[in-house]
């Protein structure tokens, strides 16, 4: 079930919220707490089929009331015998407000600094204080914080566990939630109307996350990061493995640090791991075999549990490389290597950059890599033994091809900057920094006249070779096409 909060500030308005919310919610959550007068709340809740749970919570747990405790109380005590299908208590106010009627009982556990590590204590103090439902809500910014309460609602209990994500693994957690059984999960009914900062709309979850489509069967693919292009990447994704007909659905990933996340992909029954081209490195030493490319540059991009354990593959540089090369089709004879005696000049310092660069100098390229960070592009130059470019020389430098690889690269005329000036008429650009997004470099290349590999066709070519990775097939052209307002 989805629960939609609504904190009207208005009675007046409070009913319209209602309204909104549980047309397309399955249980609306009033919350009291930035009311500025009293309510009528059996006249607020009135009129309605859809379940309404009432809440009042104060600063401390993640509310607004300003009021004394006692008038939150005496509220809460007003809200249950209007009988709402649910009203939520925090434990020590469960203590001093007896159950009424039909009401149930959500006891509430709340800890806004730090996640729990163990919850058996205190859940079975709320279980003593009559709880029909226990909620708990901390910080979840990475999977490891998430861990302790995806447990608490994955075991079976006799009380059932409803948790609430703060941060931002939250996502994460309530998608983790529906396949393992929690009676319900939170979301905003539309952008600006979130009760916590990274709250997910009903609407993102519908589009981007298909999360009507999660079940106990569901298998999903782990994907690190929460950016926008990681949010396409799912988007993409789920709309074609629902056009197929498969089970597979993306779940968003946030990991800081390899301890345990092995033993929890396994738990989760991840067996693939998409990786956005910014974590590539950071991400490689989960895998315990590397393709050659991977051990040569320390980058990869997709990850596959084998028997014989994790696999590290690198997609982005063969769908870089191949639409590089079709760029040059036709301008050839069909027994030259196209990239040979192709001035290319590489900008960046990262593990795509050694990616990039190791393709090329396999192929007989004349490389050249340069950085803001000269240390590291000499460190690259003398590792593939290509020429290495000081960033203050770039300017004398003559190239066929420019590549960037380095996402925090500005255009400018800076010291650390580059100055799209470089750029000439007979030139070909490549971007494969924003992936999928087209970039200012990009824009000032067209301008000026040189020939642009699409970075649409890029990530086409790699979230192809990865999808029929994990899945058999290929995504439905129609797909790349389908995008929406959370993805743009």
């Amino acid at each position: 079930m989805i629960c939609i909060s609504v904190t009207p500030e208005s009675r007046n308005f409070a009913k319209v919220d209602i309204l909104n919310a549980a047309a397309q919610s399955d249980l609306v959550e009033l919350c009291l707490d930035r009311l500025i007068k009293t309510p009528d709340i059996g006249d607020l809740i009135s009129g309605f089929e859809i379940p309404i749970l009432v809440s009042c919570r104060r600063p401390e747990e993640g509310g607004q009331f300003k009021g004394t405790d006692s008038e939150r109380i005496q509220l809460l005590k007003q809200a249950i015998i209007a009988e709402p299908a649910y009203i939520e208590l925090d434990l020590e106010t469960a203590q001093q407000v007896p159950r009424f009627g039909k009401t149930k009982r959500v006891i509430s556990y709340t800890s806004l600094k730090k996640p729990l590590s163990q919850v058996n204590e205190i859940f079975d103090e709320m279980a003593e204080a009559k709880a029909d439902i226990i909620k708990f809500t901390w910080p979840t910014p990475t999977l490891q914080t998430a861990w302790p309460l995806l447990a608490a609602i994955s075991q079976k209990r006799e009380i059932p566990v409803v948790g609430l994500g703060l941060g931002a693994a939250g996502i994460t957690f309530s998608l983790l939630g529906i396949k393992y059984g929690s009676p319900w999960i939170y979301a905003a009914l539309e952008k600006g109307m979130e009760a916590f900062e990274g709250q997910p709309t009903l609407a993102e979850l519908d589009e981007v996350y298909h999360h009507r489509s999660i079940s106990a069967k569901t298998r999903f693919v782990g994907v690190a990061g929460l950016g926008v292009a990681e949010r396409r990447t799912i988007e993409i994704f789920n709309n074609a493995s629902e056009q197929l007909g498969l089970d597979y659905t993306c779940l968003p990933l946030v990991i800081n640090d390899f301890k345990q996340v092995h033993k929890m992909l396994g738990i989760l029954k991840i067996r693939s791991l998409v990786v956005c081209p910014r974590m590539g490195e950071f991400i490689l030493p989960l895998a315990e075999h590397l393709e050659e490319s991977s051990e040569q540059t320390g980058y990869g991009d997709l990850q596959l549990n084998q028997p014989d354990g994790w696999h590290a593959y690198d997609t982005l540089r063969r769908s870089a490389f191949k639409s590089l090369e079709a760029t040059f089709e036709g301008k050839i004879t069909s027994t030259e290597n196209v990239f040979q005696r192709k001035n290319i000049l590489v900008l960046g310092q990262s593990g795509l950059t050694k990616a990039i660069v190791y393709s090329l100098a396999q192929q007989g390229a004349v490389v050249s890599v340069t950085s803001d960070n000269d240390r590291a592009a000499q460190g690259i130059a003398r590792t593939f033994d290509i020429r290495y470019v000081p960033f203050a020389n770039l300017y004398d430098t003559l190239s066929d091809v420019v590549i960037q690889t380095d996402p925090d690269l500005k255009l400018g005329h800076g010291k650390s900057e580059f100055n799209p000036a470089y750029l000439r008429e007979n030139m070909t650009v490549m971007d494969l920094s924003q992936l999928p997004e087209e970039t200012d470099l990009i824009r000032e290349a067209k301008d000026r006249g040189c020939e642009v590999v699409s970075v649409d066709e890029i990530y086409r070519k790699q979230l192809n070779q990865i999808f029929k990775a994990i899945a058999g097939q290929e995504i439905p052209e129609a797909v790349f096409s389908n995008r929406s307002e959370y993805t743009r």
